[in-house]
């Protein structure tokens, strides 16, 4: 078990990491809720069926309200949210009420923003089932989807804390591994090569990645994760970094429809690209050929949907929350652990997705 400390300027928080870590969430809420209300566990159908039994005995005395979504990207819907807060004026939740987000990313998602908006504002704990939700549990972005764009309806809205049980990960498809594990390459690239030297030398195979590789590469994410919120909690500066690889992600995830193509494998797209921009335009040293044919080994598809149009995919970028105006933003990398923020003209970016390999 490892205990990491978040620190944002709004708040400071634990993000509990182990095995087992769920056995501490009852000593957390009476040690912290003496005036507990009511508890809303938002959780989502999978998760549902495979988890919520083991969950539910650790927090009985509180007699908690349970709502469950449809899964994945389909719970950040406008309805859902509607529905998960219908749930919480029905069963008269209050200001010393909690939510608990019981699930994967956007589980922890929907759960926050309902929480962040219930009352103007009610605290809410993470607890996350997948190795995906190891980024997006921490650090307080919380937010649906639009048809329109992907995460624009949300908030800043930080847990009170995080309760990461490795045990939930031992259901997760070898596909929703893969999806999890581009947040934590991403992490290694944006900011600790020795990390990433790390990953390439012992990470051969997601499905049969060991539980202490599993364990030393989601708290190093969390660590890293922690270096840029700490910082810059609303992102109005280097937070953003840690979007390497979402503006293009982000827009085959739309393009795609909102659940036909994982959050991960999508980004990892979007981070190949980005790759290749930083080598042409800022002369990045890296070996692109051996880094592609690595994550092809790991199961990624290193190339654009086919069917994707790529003025299609311009237009959705510029409806990424990086964008200003009409210049799109790009994080691209000066070198590995250096990454920067920069404007790029759609022409350029036009040029280089007809090239991309």
């Amino acid at each position: 078990m490892e205990v990491i400390t978040i620190q944002t300027g709004s708040k400071n928080y634990n993000v509990t990491v182990g095995k087992g870590a769920k056995n501490e969430i009852s000593t957390f809420l009476t040690n912290h809720f003496p005036d507990l209300t009511r508890i809303l566990i938002i959780t989502d159908e999978t998760v549902a069926e495979l988890h919520l039994d083991s969950l539910l005995p650790l927090i009985g005395p509180w007699n908690p309200i349970v709502y469950t979504s449809p899964s994945g990207e389909k719970a950040k819907t406008f309805d859902v949210f509607y529905q998960a807060l219908t749930i919480a004026l029905e069963n008269r939740l209050d200001r010393k009420s909690v939510i608990l987000a019981f699930g994967g990313g956007a589980v922890g998602d929907l759960s926050g923003y309902v929480a962040a908006s219930f009352m103007r504002g009610i605290p809410f704990i993470q607890v996350p089932t997948t190795i995906l939700a190891h980024d997006s549990a921490v650090g307080g972005k919380v937010a649906i989807n639009h048809p329109l764009g992907k995460n624009m309806i949300g908030a800043f809205h930080q847990p009170l804390a995080v309760f990461y049980d490795l045990d939930f990960l031992s259901t997760l498809s070898t596909q929703e591994v893969r999806s999890g594990f581009a947040e934590v390459i991403k992490h290694a690239l944006i900011y600790d090569p020795v990390f990433f030297g790390w990953l390439r030398t012992n990470i051969h195979s997601l499905e049969t990645i060991s539980p202490e590789q599993l364990l030393k590469s989601v708290t190093k994410g969390i660590k890293i994760k922690n270096e840029f919120v700490s910082r810059d909690e609303k992102e109005t500066g280097i937070r953003a970094y840690l979007n390497f690889g979402h503006t293009l992600g982000h827009a085959i995830e739309s393009e795609m429809g909102y659940g036909n193509f994982t959050h991960g494998e999508a980004v990892m797209i979007g981070m190949l690209y980005a790759l290749k921009l930083s080598k042409e335009l800022n002369g990045l040293s890296f070996n692109l050929i051996e880094f592609t044919d690595w994550i092809e080994k790991l199961g990624y598809d290193t190339k654009i949907p086919s069917a994707l149009s790529h003025e299609r995919l311009i237009a959705r970028m510029k409806q990424d929350k990086k964008t200003v105006g009409e210049s799109i933003r790009f994080v691209l990398l000066e070198q590995l652990g250096k990454p920067v923020l920069q404007e790029l003209s759609d022409e350029l970016l036009l040029e280089q997705l007809k090239s991309f390999k």
